[in-house]
């Protein structure tokens, strides 16, 4: 595994859009500089996993962005076309799945507030923690709402880079830029909705940008 997750936009798709669209989107985002793509398993009914999931992976591959997929992490035995999977609360079998998988590959984890999962990412040297939700979103379904001193404690508890997720905007990145500290923003909605994904894309970098006040 030769890529490595630093922070950025952590963009999410949903192969439930309708594909041309979705395509377009992806693409006019990848132009912006996304620097995470991830698979919702929101599988349309009838879908061919492998088929989609190569056809994202030859998209973003000239862009040397890392792909994962949500949760099924048996496909990374399938294609090797996926660099990682994210799971939505820490694995409690992660050493049996990466036994399984037999190579080295991104893991990622959801934190919806509780420590113990930044504990249990800290000394399982995972990847990256998204924090969900930030803000009140559809798409975080039933995430609860995180603090953002949660967020804060975390930093203090670990090294390993730190998403927001939920409801994020440019305009919410860049205030709560000014108060805590994070590395990357993970988006669904927010870029692939956007008129000009391009544009909005690079709306949320310069959000990252924001200094923290001191």
């Amino acid at each position: 595994m030769s890529k490595k997750i630093a922070g950025g936009i952590y963009l999410v798709i949903d192969p439930g859009m309708e594909k041309q669209l979705l395509f377009n989107k992806l693409k006019a985002a990848l132009e912006g500089s996304i620097d995470v793509l991830q698979i919702w398993n929101h599988w349309p009914e009838g879908i061919n996993k492998l088929s989609f999931i190569q056809e994202i992976s030859a998209l973003a591959k000239p862009y040397h962005v890392p792909l994962l997929i949500n949760q099924e992490w048996a496909l990374l035995n399938e294609t090797s076309a996926l660099d990682g999977v994210h799971f939505d609360a820490f694995p409690v079998d992660l050493l049996s799945i990466k036994q399984k998988i037999g190579k080295a590959f991104i893991v990622g984890v959801t934190c919806s507030g509780n420590l113990e999962t930044v504990i249990q990412a800290h000394q399982n040297q995972l990847d990256y923690i998204s924090f969900c939700s930030m803000f009140p979103s559809r798409s975080a379904g039933s995430c609860t709402i995180v603090l953002p001193e949660n967020v804060e404690q975390a930093g203090k508890l670990t090294d390993i880079p730190l998403f927001i997720s939920g409801g994020i905007t440019p305009e919410n990145t860049a205030t709560l830029k000014q108060k805590i500290d994070f590395d990357g923003v993970a988006v669904i909605s927010g870029i692939l909705n956007a008129k000009n994904p391009k544009q909005q894309t690079q709306a949320y970098r310069d959000a990252l940008t924001k200094k923290q006040l001191s």
